[in-house]
């Protein structure tokens, strides 16, 4: 398993393949990655050379925006649409959908699981309301 920006990736996929593994690392930029570091597309993981490893880690580190400086930049970018409070900003607050969905049905994803608003009456008091 070769060890890549502090990411283990698998050993037994093909290198475009195990580079996804690295978060902000998609298929294009897996093989962008993979034609600047000038290394075979169909080599498995676990036959790069640790010439071939520093090769895509410095093109990881020069290029692109990866792991945690990519993570830290989302949420800053989340805070501060939540702190000049805009429309956006607003919604991921209040845990809603941000880009336009419909929210009547669906979205239980971002809301979380349904909860039922309004009293459920049982009998007894319903014999206190007709009294």
């Amino acid at each position: 398993m070769p060890r890549i920006i502090g990411v283990d990736i698998p050993g037994n996929k093909r290198v475009e393949y195990s580079l996804r593994y690295i978060y902000g690392v998609g298929p294009a930029k897996a093989l962008e990655i993979i034609a600047k570091a000038e290394i075979d597309r169909n080599l498995f993981a676990k036959d790069l050379t640790p010439d071939q490893i520093s090769r895509i880690t410095k093109v990881l580190q020069n290029d692109l925006i990866v792991e945690g400086d990519l993570r830290r930049s989302l949420a800053a970018d989340i805070r501060r649409l939540q702190q000049i409070n805009c429309y956006r900003g607003i919604r991921h607050r209040r845990n809603l959908p941000v880009r336009g969905q419909r929210t009547k049905t669906n979205a239980r994803t971002r809301k979380g699981k349904k909860i039922t608003i309004g009293a459920i009456r049982d009998k007894t008091q319903r014999r206190l309301a007709k009294a």
